[in-house]
């Protein structure tokens, strides 16, 4: 991952269609257009696991379908929690035989219509209540030793104790990288995290206007700018952060994409 940040690859977020759409084949299209763009331009594709807990596509099952080519050093799966034991070891399995080696470890955010892993799934009853990124962690890595690169979610809006202890128990899991929650100026929770980490931590940049929509997607309410530009905010985190990756997520690929290549 060290290298994304050396070769200033961005890591591209790019959400899988909703099982519930109506122009799948539209959905699937345009799909496949944003995924082939990121490659191209040789940026990270990112693809989401039923991001904000609505029921989606799972990426492999969309990469196969398609048959969509998989640059080993240029896609990276998001992988919850709320998953069956079987779904869990499909993805993993599809994804060591398709080639990809980068995925994002997260508890997620879960819904009543998504299963839930259950501690006796990945090894861990009696030992926890719940399945959290951590259990998923160890549990990835004894199953599946040296087939993958693991990363890791930071939240620094989060009480600040509780979310490195957290991150603690998720580098003697074995995580490999971090990726932030959104952030749309300098904050010291993440300066903290750089100094705290020797592990490549790549900060999130939220690329829509809506700040309504972050503060959805953090937990917490963040004050709404009608002077936000996310482009010009994506200069500012570069020269704050330049010893870190990026991460651009809700990036619009009509208006923005473009853009991108002359930032970093």
């Amino acid at each position: 991952m060290r290298e994304h940040i050396e070769n200033k690859m961005y890591h591209i977020e790019i959400l899988p269609p909703k099982q519930e759409t109506e122009n799948l084949q539209e959905e699937l299209k345009l799909f496949a257009e944003k995924y082939n763009k990121v490659l191209n331009g040789g940026y990270c594709a990112c693809i989401t696991d039923n991001a904000m807990g609505y029921l989606a596509f799972q990426g492999t099952e969309i990469i196969e379908h398609l048959k969509l080519p998989v640059f080993t050093n240029q896609v990276m799966i998001h992988l919850n929690t709320f998953h069956t034991k079987a779904d869990l070891h499909n993805i993993l399995d599809s994804c060591k035989s398709l080639g990809i080696k980068y995925l994002l470890v997260v508890s997620g955010d879960g819904s009543e219509r998504l299963p839930k892993l259950q501690p006796a799934d990945v090894n861990a009853k009696g030992i926890t209540r719940s399945v959290t990124a951590v259990e998923l962690l160890k549990y990835i890595e004894s199953e599946y030793p040296n087939d993958f690169c693991l990363g890791v979610a930071f939240n620094p809006y989060e009480p600040a104790e509780h979310e490195y202890e957290k991150l603690d128990r998720k580098l003697k899991a074995g995580a490999k990288f971090i990726v932030t929650q959104p952030i749309i100026q300098k904050n010291d929770v993440v300066d903290k995290l750089i100094d705290y980490c020797s592990i490549p931590v790549f900060i999130e940049a939220w690329m829509s206007k809506k700040i309504s929509l972050l503060s959805q997607a953090v937990g917490y309410e963040i004050p709404e700018n009608e002077q936000f530009d996310p482009i010009e905010t994506l200069k500012m985190l570069h020269k704050i952060y330049s010893q870190c990756g990026a991460y651009l997520s809700i990036l619009g690929f009509k208006t923005q994409y473009a853009l991108i290549k002359d930032i970093w």
